[in-house]
């Protein structure tokens, strides 16, 4: 047996285990743009499982911003930011960020998951120890994990229990949390969080990759929504892949913070930087975000119709405000089954299995956005209705 036929035999077991109990993956191939209705693996449906909240991923102008870059630019960026891969379109696109978060400076990173890795990286280490929420995303608790830091997780949104975490060290302390959380929808008791990190001496992080440009009345994001600032939130993290219909992330703060990562980031240090294409993009969407209210208030109204629509159906939703609504169901193969359900009566409800989220928690992650229709959210509804076990 070859060594290809040892990791196969290795392998595979797994693999059927995985299947066994409900827990594998399986991906859908796409015809087309992103929108309130996809081709999917040769299907049109109805799409309530896109992070496309403001419905920009498939705006003309994003479009259009790209193809005049590809033209100036070309493609491939050619290397890291601090080599030859920062264009005029990536600075411009940093300086616009800054300007909108109210910070002095920000950082593009090639995605959030970098974004969170060069964070943890750069600001901490040995002897150092960084705190999470216990719903904190993957790449946040992998940042923590990694970094070299004494690790904590606290329990999800509870402020007592994470001043239970914190112990005096030679070194410094971060608390790590999601803005809105990817699976849950709800939104991280920030200015709680705030009061007990500055009493702690300790530097609060917040990654706002699902309420950047949703939240606040100008979408500038979870604290926009509770009116908190760089002074109690001195590293801010966000991602241009969702309201924003982009790809990539940005870290925005201070001088001295922006700098440091600069310096030691290693996922910004040793990544090639994005396409010039994708940062004139992001820089349209950002012109929209602003000027085009509309969006969020038409998402809100979506959110409030769908919430009142599945309370009179008795349906066991999450308690959130955002766009994500998740549609708790327990059980990996019960989850699987309404998804096949509601996919037979033209509906796209992702399945949403640990360990995503803890075991006994599968749900359909339902998602809104601002170019779905009230006639569409009805559907869903109706649908919802129909395919209850």
């Amino acid at each position: 047996m070859d060594a290809a036929q040892r990791l196969d035999a290795l392998l595979k077991p797994e693999l059927a285990a995985l299947q066994q109990k409900s827990l594998y993956r399986l991906r859908r191939i796409l015809a087309g743009p992103q929108g309130p209705e996809i081709e999917a693996d040769g299907r049109r449906l109805l799409n309530f499982s896109s992070n496309d909240y403001l419905g920009l991923a498939a705006h003309p102008e994003l479009a259009a911003a790209a193809k005049r870059a590809l033209d100036q630019y070309g493609l491939g960026a050619g290397a890291a930011h601090l080599v030859t891969g920062h264009t005029r379109a990536h600075q411009a696109l940093e300086e616009e960020l800054a300007a909108f978060c109210g910070r002095p400076r920000a950082l593009l990173f090639s995605s959030g998951y970098l974004a969170n890795l060069g964070i943890a990286g750069a600001l901490a280490g040995r002897g150092d120890q960084v705190l999470e929420d216990r719903l904190n995303h993957a790449s946040l608790l992998d940042a923590g994990l990694l970094c070299g830091a004494r690790f904590a997780r606290y329990a999800h949104a509870d402020v007592a229990a994470l001043k239970k975490e914190f112990e005096a060290r030679s070194g410094h302390t971060l608390v790590v949390t999601d803005g809105v959380f990817s699976m849950d929808g709800d939104v991280a008791p920030l200015p709680e969080l705030a009061r007990a990190v500055d009493e702690a001496g300790a530097f609060l992080v917040v990654d706002d990759a699902h309420g950047f440009g949703v939240l606040g009345e100008t979408g500038r994001g979870s604290l926009e929504h509770h009116r908190l600032g760089m002074a109690e939130v001195p590293v801010y993290m966000a991602t241009l892949g969702k309201a924003c219909g982009a790809f990539g992330a940005f870290v925005a703060g201070s001088e001295a913070l922006v700098e440091s990562l600069i310096q030691r980031a290693r996922t910004y240090i040793y990544t090639t930087a994005a396409p010039a294409a994708l940062a004139e993009a992001s820089r349209a969407a950002l012109r929209l975000l602003a000027a085009e209210s509309w969006r969020r208030e038409r998402l809100r109204a979506l959110i409030a119709r769908f919430r009142s629509g599945a309370k009179q159906l008795d349906l066991k939703l999450a308690d959130s405000v955002t766009a994500i609504q998740p549609l708790l169901v327990g059980e990996a193969a019960e989850a699987l089954q309404l998804s096949e359900r509601l996919k037979e009566r033209g509906i796209l409800a992702a399945a949403i299995r640990p360990p995503t989220v803890p075991a006994g928690t599968a749900r359909l992650r339902l998602t809104l956005t601002a170019t779905h229709s009230e006639e569409q959210v009805d559907r869903l509804l109706d649908a919802l209705k129909a395919a209850a076990p």
